[in-house]
């Protein structure tokens, strides 16, 4: 066939391979402070997005939901599924991809792959968050569950908060020994530790990222110690938890968007009534974060549209930076905007003179 796409039909689509390439050719460290700045300066611009709990389509064996966002000038949507026994069939439990595309139009402007950026962005929002959050003399981390999370968070607190003692804990210990491997040679002191209350006694940062899809008790109040700062990052739909409800009640806890925590996060266990703190708001100086010694601070995390709106937007960047994309033919363009129907005809009619 003749046809030729135009300029206008085409998007830029970063695959896996190519955003292997992106993260590779920056540095993973160096991806994840820039990606923290994109996030931290999206935060701090918080009341001009829109903002909607995600859309989410639960069954028994997972949800798979639509997160979208807007700053007026341009519209983000990540989609995305979290099926905790993917792995028992040699599947991820999350999966991702997500498109950008200007508000002034409604042409996409960036389709990109984002298992990989989920991870990389969970990280930096994490280490975001433990900025603002944790002792500012932090260095010690416990890391309770040890799945495809785990590297990255270690690797996004080393670099944003120079955490460089870390302790494992995992049910499966082959996942622990999995995470000690692959980061050695990254500056980190490793320690695979046998129970969850070995890693978590005296350090400064504890976070939790287990996948079963369950009201579970990774942590107990017993476990947790004045003055720590908890990232939760595994509670992220209904009826999943990983921290005892006491452990709660003892916190001063941080969310990203307050409605969409209450259904998802360790505070569905509260009365909706009970006192929680938006990060963007410590980070604009309208509330306080940490302000004692011995406060326990609480990251409820869930993952929000905003950050997945930041994780393209710095994707978005990269792209005139490192050749690590490809063009995409998306966009039926005909010459005439308003003869979308004669294009189907002259590909029919060129078709024919190919078969004759």
């Amino acid at each position: 066939m003749a046809y030729a796409p135009s300029s206008l039909a085409l998007v830029p689509f970063v695959s896996v391979e190519n955003m292997l390439r992106l993260v590779n050719t920056i540095g993973i460290e160096t991806f994840l402070t820039e990606l923290a700045g994109f996030i931290e300066e999206d935060f701090r611009r918080w009341p001009l997005f829109d903002k909607t709990p995600r859309v989410a389509s639960h069954s028994r064996e997972g949800v798979i939901e639509l997160m979208p966002t807007s700053d007026d000038v341009s519209y983000g949507f990540k989609y995305v599924n979290g099926h905790p026994k993917n792995t028992q069939t040699g599947r991820q439990t999350v999966t991702a991809f997500g498109v950008m595309a200007a508000v002034d139009t409604g042409y996409p402007v960036l389709i990109t792959e984002m298992t990989l950026l989920t991870a990389l962005r969970t990280a930096a929002m994490s280490a975001v968050a433990a900025r603002h959050l944790a002792p500012k003399t932090a260095r010690s981390m416990a890391l309770i569950g040890n799945g495809a999370q785990s590297e990255f968070q270690a690797l996004a607190f080393k670099t944003l908060l120079g955490v460089d003692r870390l302790r494992l804990y995992d049910i499966d210990r082959a996942a622990s020994l999995r995470c000690a491997r692959n980061l050695s040679g990254f500056g980190l002191d490793v320690t695979v530790c046998t129970t969850p209350e070995a890693a978590v006694e005296g350090v400064d940062i504890i976070t939790t990222a287990t996948a079963d899809k369950q009201l579970a008790t990774i942590l107990t109040d017993n476990m947790v110690a004045a003055g720590q700062h908890i990232n939760a990052v595994g509670g992220d739909c209904p009826g999943k938890t990983e921290l005892h409800r006491d452990i709660l009640l003892r916190s001063d806890i941080f969310v990203e968007y307050t409605p969409q925590t209450r259904i998802e996060g360790e505070i569905q266990q509260l009365r909706p009534t009970h006192p929680v703190t938006e990060l963007w708001q410590v980070m604009t100086g309208a509330a306080e974060g940490r302000t004692s010694d011995r406060q326990i601070t609480l990251f409820d995390s869930v993952g929000f549209a905003v950050e997945d709106f930041s994780a393209l937007r710095y994707v978005k960047s990269l792209i005139g930076r490192v050749a690590a994309y490809e063009m995409l033919d998306l966009l039926a363009d005909p010459d005439d905007p308003r003869d979308l129907f004669g294009m189907v005809l002259r590909a029919r009619t060129e078709l024919k003179d190919l078969a004759s």
